[in-house]
């Protein structure tokens, strides 16, 4: 042991998705099956577009550094995507493209906000929001949300909390799917921006909707911050881009911050995206299957003893309560994992007080994947029974 110092900010909670992923893999290097339902990221590749304008990217440029915020044709394409899908004329200048929506919030938390600012996050919720904003000393204030109100933040709750000085909101949310109506998020939007509030807005799962398409936030409010992903729609997780739609103050604080972080995101990346704008019709099957599973799953896990689930209205999850099989959902997704193959994330990343009652289910696979879990799991409830 050297005696050195190691930072407390490092201690925070780990992303428990990752860790059931992990151990899904030590059961398939062991020769075991599974079915994957544990981790959020589309089962299929990039879009053809994608793959091509890397490939063509590989073969005829340098591919070196790009400007802290992005290359400018990517930028320009983008305030054409905010014009096709809501109508709203998004600045270039105020485009910042990122090493994925998580590199996005590490600059946006920065750029907004002071050690012992106090910010909400809701309960459940994504993990990273509240342990990357704990690593940077920034008191997280939890919102509990319940399936009583569909998993819903509304302005109400952000009354009852005492001043803060910003919030995350994400619509469609993980681990729920739950989706803010336009007109609820026009309302909490501008009722952030009245009282000083700097909204974080995660539309990372938009595009993936099973009803009315959702709203942004920037269309509401001059102050909001938009964080959005290539991830998830456009199926491209692993080549970690993302992007921030800012306000003007903002942008030359976030350029600066990213200078020094990041220097620029992936320059490959940055073409492949560009293309994948070219396979619409590609991202809308998948969106078309993740439909169809959303529809076999809701269908099929009341058999399986999992009936109180709130049918999510965007992104790819499932939010079981279990807490009539048990009041640990780790170790009941560990069960499943070593009897049954299945795979899937315990509730407790996303809400430490309510979820071990919870379980998410991920339904970006196949369909073969989504009938086989219903399969697996309606044969060991009756085993149970």
């Amino acid at each position: 042991m050297s005696g050195l110092k190691v930072s407390g900010r490092a201690d925070i909670a780990p992303f428990f998705v990752m860790e059931m992923m992990r151990a899904a893999a030590d059961r398939e290097a062991a020769g075991g099956d599974v079915v994957h339902m544990e981790v959020g990221q589309p089962s299929t590749p990039a879009p053809a577009g994608a793959r091509a304008a890397a490939k063509a990217a590989i073969d005829g440029d340098v591919l070196g550094y790009t400007s802290a915020v992005g290359i400018e044709p990517l930028r320009q394409r983008l305030t054409q995507h905010y014009a096709d899908w809501y109508g709203h004329g998004a600045d270039a200048d105020c485009l910042v493209v990122t090493q994925g929506a998580s590199g996005a919030f590490t600059l946006a938390f920065l750029s907004c906000f002071e050690a012992g600012d106090r910010v909400a996050v809701t309960a459940p919720g994504y993990p990273c929001y509240r342990n990357t904003l704990e690593a940077l000393d920034i008191e997280v204030v939890e919102i509990a949300v319940t399936a009583e109100t569909g998993f819903r933040l509304t302005i109400a709750m952000l009354e009852q909390v005492g001043e803060l000085d910003g919030l995350v909101v994400a619509s469609p949310a993980n681990p729920t799917g739950t989706m803010l109506p336009p007109g609820e998020l026009d309302q909490l939007a501008r009722w952030c921006h009245t009282a000083g509030v700097r909204l974080i807005s995660d539309e990372i799962y938009h595009g993936i909707s099973y009803g009315t398409p959702a709203a942004t936030a920037a269309a509401s409010s001059p102050s909001a911050v938009v964080v959005n992903s290539f991830s998830k729609y456009f199926s491209m997780t692993g080549w970690r881009l993302g992007w921030l739609l800012l306000p003007p103050e903002l942008v030359s604080p976030v350029e600066r911050l990213a200078q020094n972080a990041t220097i620029a995101a992936a320059t490959v990346s940055q073409h492949a995206a560009l293309g994948a704008f070219d396979s619409i019709d590609e991202l809308e099957a998948n969106v078309a299957r993740y439909a169809t599973n959303r529809e076999i799953l809701l269908d099929g896990l009341p058999a399986a003893g999992l009936d109180r689930i709130a049918p999510p209205d965007g992104a790819f999850y499932l939010y079981a309560n279990v807490d009539h099989l048990t009041d640990d959902s780790a170790e009941l997704a560990a069960r499943w994992l070593a009897d049954l193959g299945i795979a899937t994330t315990p509730g407790i990343d996303f809400d430490p007080a309510e979820g071990h009652r919870y379980i998410r289910f991920s339904f970006a696979g196949s369909n073969d994947d989504m009938t086989q879990t219903v399969e697996r799991l309606t044969d060991w409830a009756r085993q149970q029974s």
